[in-house]
């Protein structure tokens, strides 16, 4: 193995782990392209001392090495750097991404420390993909999941589960909750309906006909 190869090898890790740090750059991440970059290059040349650092010891009797015993330990030891990605605000954990995205290329620069680069570069395409493509996806899946209210205020009697059920059609199977209270203003009742598993769309629809009614005021929806 020549410098030129092992110099080649770290600039490849370098490039690899850059391409993975722009897309968390631009989310603003604190782990972003510099750490990203650094956490490949650093696993790479793990792997290139694990693998060809202690050939001369080789020729000695009885003596044989394992190159992925340093490998094993770069990849439980990057977890650090995951766990400081790793935030609590308010009831919400972030950072989980952030910290599988350094995990991930802590393996690719083992990859190409190991002279693995088909693997490696498809290793890259395939967590860019994940991370910027799968994501809108996700954030769709999630809001269909995502419960939403509708509030309403509607004079007493004027809106029921019946009428509830005739407005939404057969998405009124996905009413969680039907709930009435009475309302300050004398003749006026507070309504709450929750739905589950349906898009913002069919919900703005919903809340838009049951606006249409007579006598009701007020008519807002929220997602929780």
């Amino acid at each position: 193995m020549t410098n030129v190869e092992l110099v080649g090898r770290l600039a490849a890790a370098a490039a690899a782990g850059s391409i993975v740090g722009v897309e968390r750059e631009r989310l603003l991440w604190a782990a972003g392209l510099r750490t990203h970059m650094l956490v490949c290059v650093g696993a790479c040349l793990a792997m290139i001392v694990s693998a060809y650092g202690f050939e001369d010891l080789l020729s000695y009797p009885n003596v044989s090495l394992d190159p992925s015993r340093v490998a094993a330990q770069v990849v439980s030891g990057v977890s650090f750097l995951g766990a400081g990605t790793i935030l609590l605000r308010g009831e919400v954990v972030r950072g989980l991404t952030t910290a599988a995205s350094l995990w991930s290329v802590a393996a690719v620069g083992l990859a190409i420390g190991g002279g693995l680069y088909v693997p490696a570069i498809a290793a890259v395409a395939l967590i860019v993909g994940i991370l910027a493509g799968v994501k809108p996806l996700e954030e769709r899946y999630r809001d269909r999941l995502a419960i939403k209210e509708v509030k309403l205020k509607a004079p007493s009697g004027a809106l029921t589960i019946e009428v509830l059920n005739h407005v939404a059609g057969l998405r009124a199977s996905r009413v969680r909750q039907f709930l009435v209270r009475p309302h300050a203003e004398v003749g006026y009742e507070e309504i709450t309906i929750s739905f589950v598993r349906l898009s913002k769309t069919s919900v703005d629809e919903i809340a838009d006909r049951l606006s249409e009614m007579d006598g009701v005021q007020f008519v807002s929806d929220d997602a929780i």
